[in-house]
């Protein structure tokens, strides 16, 4: 049986983002501050909370210090040593 592939983190991260916004993925760039898309705590919190149940070792405080993909990215590929987060089943 074939699985799909994984989408890349940075991807999964936006179109995890979008979904929550309800905006389309496109309109998330790379370094926007999520804030300024309306990402609020909630939501931040949320993200958190499912990425850490899909074994990805990001904190709320992670997210909240730097609310860019960027910044995301880079924190989920320093928890995993580089080789980035699982998000399996994520969203």
């Amino acid at each position: 049986m074939e699985t799909e592939p994984r989408p890349p983190v940075r991807d999964r991260l936006r179109e995890d983002v979008a979904r929550l916004l309800g905006v389309p993925p496109r309109s998330i760039g790379d370094d926007d501050d999520l804030t300024e898309h309306g990402l609020d705590s909630i939501r931040m919190m949320s993200l958190a909370n499912d990425w850490r149940a899909n074994e990805a070792g990001v904190s709320f405080a992670d997210l909240v210090e730097t609310p860019t993909i960027t910044a995301w990215v880079t924190a989920l590929a320093e928890d995993d040593g580089g080789a980035g987060p699982a998000l399996r089943g994520s969203g």
